[in-house]
């Protein structure tokens, strides 16, 4: 029986998994949070049957603490 080589690891190339922030307000704005670095600053509103949005930059992911959030 021959061992065969393994293929390299690809998990260097595979990106952070986006960021999930958990908010209180149903509107919420996006920059990247990276300063100079970031991304142009988008408004985003969290639909009330998801909970969640996602920014269409960056991918980070706002749900909304229904607990403390107030009226949409």
């Amino acid at each position: 029986m021959t061992a065969t080589p393994h293929a390299a690891s690809t998990s260097s190339a595979v990106p952070p998994a986006p960021e999930t922030r958990v908010v209180t307000t149903w509107k919420v704005a996006c920059d990247g949070g990276q300063g100079a670095l970031g991304h142009p600053r988008v408004w985003l509103t969290i639909p009330q049957d998801t909970g969640f949005v996602e920014c269409p930059y960056c991918d980070a992911r706002y749900e909304i603490d229904r607990a403390a959030a107030s009226g949409h």
